[in-house]
């Protein structure tokens, strides 16, 4: 993966995540209606997610400008994208959230994947990272 499309996909990633943290922040009812799950009773801890999402938005974008030195950023964001799927499923087995919350881990978490990797693939070699 060459620089500039390293560059091109953390602004995607950072513009998805900004959006995607103001839509939780304002309209924190929205995602439950949409997938037909019972809203919490604290929308502010969801709205607090969401925030946090829009933070690593913030995160990627400044990552952009040299993802080769800004690597940790990214790798954190994928831990992130990896953990999170890791959660649904383990709520999901134990009855706590119904299978519509699925469909936000596609565009939250599993279409980066690939693409972080290959970025964090990119810095390891060029950085001379040795991975356990």
């Amino acid at each position: 993966m060459k620089l500039k499309s390293m560059s091109l996909v953390l602004r995607i990633a950072a513009v998805y995540n900004l959006l995607w943290g103001a839509w939780v922040v304002l309209f924190p009812n929205h995602f439950f209606e949409l997938v037909g799950m019972e809203a919490p009773v604290h929308l502010m801890i969801w709205q607090g997610m969401g925030m946090v999402i829009g933070v690593y938005g913030l995160g990627y974008w400044w990552a952009a400008q040299d993802p080769i030195t800004h690597w940790p950023i990214i790798a954190v964001g994928l831990l992130g994208k990896i953990f999170g799927p890791i959660g649904f499923v383990m709520n999901y087995l134990q009855g706590n959230v119904p299978f519509g919350f699925f469909y936000t881990l596609i565009t939250n978490d599993f279409i980066w994947w690939i693409p972080f990797l290959l970025i964090l693939k990119k810095a390891a070699e060029h950085n001379k990272i040795q991975w356990i």
